[in-house]
């Protein structure tokens, strides 16, 4: 079952897919998918404002340029505050798979 996007991750995910670069929208979104074995999805409605947000906040840069299928497109790389953000919220998503594994552990059966 295909997930639209999971509460707070949108901006974990996109930081984390410019790790390996520049990349336009459509390219950050089919990585994503990709990446997630297609159980993770980003519509436009959720990643272009994300995008805005990102590079309103300093963590991402844009630039135009021509696409691989020639198309003038928005290029998006992380920034170095960016980076940091990615490293804080890691830790954070991280903290909370913890969590979330101790209760489930502790269910009764």
């Amino acid at each position: 079952m295909p997930i639209d996007r999971i509460p707070g991750t949108v901006d974990m995910l996109i930081l984390q897919t410019l790790t390996a670069g520049a990349k336009h929208g459509w390219g950050i979104s089919h990585h994503i998918r990709e990446t997630s074995r297609d159980i993770l999805q980003l519509n436009q409605g959720a990643l272009y404002p994300a995008l805005h947000r990102l590079e309103d906040r300093g963590w991402i840069h844009a630039k135009w340029g021509v696409s691989e299928n020639n198309r003038r497109a928005r290029f998006y790389t992380l920034s170095a505050e960016g980076r940091r953000q990615l490293e804080r919220e890691t830790a954070g998503w991280l903290e909370f798979v913890k969590a979330v594994q101790r209760v489930m552990q502790l269910s009764p059966t």
